[in-house]
């Protein structure tokens, strides 16, 4: 899957200092992770629904 024009986002708590961070992207149908210090690494990509289903499961913990 091409990336390459996501617009990726860093939480809202990053700093300058705390680069440490995994950054999301979200495009049709899906939503893709990546480290932060390795953009051009691996990305783990799962569908909108998955990603809905992890957040609540998150949200409950």
């Amino acid at each position: 899957m091409d990336l390459t024009k996501a617009a990726w986002r860093k939480a809202s708590r990053s700093t300058v200092q705390n680069d440490n961070c995994v950054e999301v992207a979200g495009a049709p149908y899906i939503v893709a992770f990546r480290d932060s210090k390795d953009p051009n690494g691996p990305k783990l990509i799962i569908s909108n629904s998955d990603f809905r289903n992890l957040a609540n499961v998150l949200k409950n913990i």
